[in-house]
């Protein structure tokens, strides 16, 4: 070997030890400017290639992280190198290939982000192409009539539908993730599925799956060796929408993959818009880390309707509707079916099927002959306003004759101003009815107690808790 050559081969590995020892101490610093999650996804798996000539390489352990690095943290490592070094530095960021062009580093080559090689790449070189444009995405199966013009708002759920629409403006600025949950048939997918068509209105892309699909599609990767093409997939969209989110607890392999795409969109500011069938708090069965990215953003709960939704959801349905719907039948429906919506417009689809297919009009006996097993009313269930006062009381640890009393304190008073709410809502009570039922209270009474339910449902999750329980004590006495 001559001089030269020697000389050469030296400086060569002096530039790759300073890196090394350079980009130990870059990480230290790093390590205390960004959180765990991101140090442990982005920097941790990554290391010093090469300081020469005022540019210094890091390399990283696919195409993925160096492009992430690249577009969201360089300024931050640029800078934190220059205080090391005391001069000014171009950063750049390289993947693991086997081109032989590469730089080797402990057995590995990497290839400067952007070049190319003229030679024939190795076979086996890991997948480098990345979908990045909204054209790569296939546009999602939605829903046709899941739209904010179709959704209609009420004090159950205008919280969601306002973050809903915030976020259908601005995809990752605001509520990020945006968090959705109530029971079956409250309208979640509905805003889900129209925060995508907004989104997509845009030009900019979505996924939108199921975490059933989602589940299958990492769990199909895995098996065929496919998971840089999965996490190109779901980490390269505007905005990744996942329904019924309660289905990744028991999936520890899905829960790791789901962790680390969620992670990666989060900090690409890319939007998430997540359902569950139950408040976040609920899913403790999830990993840790999972959940406390959940309860990071903005969680919004859905109720049931109130009886003014109800009738508003059936009126809308009806004047779609060829056929003339009576404002008397859309009460006595809204009324009585209040489980859940779509269980509300199942009942007005059958009725109207009914009608057209008969010619038949639209009436009161029309619902009870072709709805009867879905216009259950508390009485028909036999749950007597006794029943509704008693689970009532039994609920907040009061007693029935304190709640048709004159007492005042506040858990006495709060237990009567629900129970007019229920008696209202469930047995379909007039103002005047329910005073009578509560001890003779004043119609104008129990209007001030059922408003201000109404109005605390919306700002306190545990009355909303507290008539969810209530109302399943009467559905399981019936």
């Amino acid at each position: 070997m001559n001089a030269a050559i020697a000389a050469e081969t030296t400086a060569a590995v002096d530039d790759t030890t300073d890196a090394r020892a350079l980009w130990t101490a870059a990480l230290g610093r790093l390590q205390t400017r960004v959180t765990r999650p991101n140090y442990e996804t982005w920097l941790k798996e990554t290391v010093g290639v090469r300081s020469a000539d005022g540019e210094f390489i890091v390399g990283a352990p696919n195409p993925f992280v160096a492009e992430m690095l690249e577009q969201r943290m360089y300024s931050l490592i640029s800078q934190t190198l220059e205080a090391l070094v005391g001069r000014e530095v171009e950063v750049r960021f390289a993947v693991a290939s086997s081109l032989e062009t590469g730089i080797e580093v402990d057995g590995a080559r990497y290839q400067p982000v952007g070049e190319t090689d003229a030679g024939k790449p190795d076979d086996d070189a890991p997948t480098t192409d990345f979908p990045t444009a909204a054209a790569a995405i296939p546009r999602p199966a939605l829903n046709g009539k899941y739209t904010f013009d179709r959704f209609i708002v009420g004090k159950s759920n205008e919280l969601a539908h306002a973050a809903s629409l915030a976020v259908a403006r601005e995809p990752g600025a605001l509520y990020n993730p945006l968090v959705m949950y109530s029971s079956v048939g409250m309208g979640k997918t509905h805003l889900m599925q129209a925060i995508g068509h907004r989104i997509i209105a845009r030009g900019m892309s979505v996924i939108y799956s199921t975490t059933e699909e989602f589940t299958n599609a990492y769990i199909r990767a895995i098996r065929e060796g496919a998971t840089d093409e999965f996490r190109a997939r779901y980490r390269s969209a505007d905005a990744l929408l996942l329904d019924d989110v309660q289905f990744l607890i028991g999936k520890e392999q899905t829960q790791e993959g789901f962790f680390h795409t969620f992670n990666a969109l989060h900090m690409a500011n890319r939007q998430i818009v997540l359902t569950s069938d139950r408040p976040v708090s609920a899913l403790s069965l999830l990993e840790d880390r999972i959940q406390s990215r959940l309860a990071g953003g903005l969680v919004a709960d859905i109720q049931p309707p109130d009886i003014e939704t109800r009738i508003a959801i059936l009126r809308a349905k009806a004047d779609a509707s060829t056929l003339d719907a009576p404002d008397d039948v859309l009460h006595f429906l809204a009324e009585r079916v209040h489980r859940n919506i779509r269980e509300l417009e199942g009942s007005l689809n059958r009725v109207l099927a009914f009608a057209d297919l008969t010619g038949a009009p639209v009436t009161i006996e029309l619902v009870k002959r072709t709805v009867a097993d879905m216009v259950e009313t508390a009485a028909d269930r036999q749950i007597p306003e006794s029943e509704v006062i008693a689970a009532v009381a039994s609920h907040f640890g009061v007693s029935v004759e304190a709640i048709k009393g004159r007492k005042r304190d506040k858990k006495t008073a709060q237990a009567r101003q629900v129970a007019m709410y229920l008696l209202r809502e469930e047995c379909g009570l007039g103002l005047v009815a329910v005073g009578r039922a509560l001890g003779g209270k004043d119609h104008t009474t129990v209007r001030h107690g059922c408003e201000r339910i109404a109005n605390q449902l919306n700002v306190d999750p545990h009355l909303r808790r507290d008539l969810i329980n209530i109302r399943e004590t009467l559905a399981d006495a019936s």
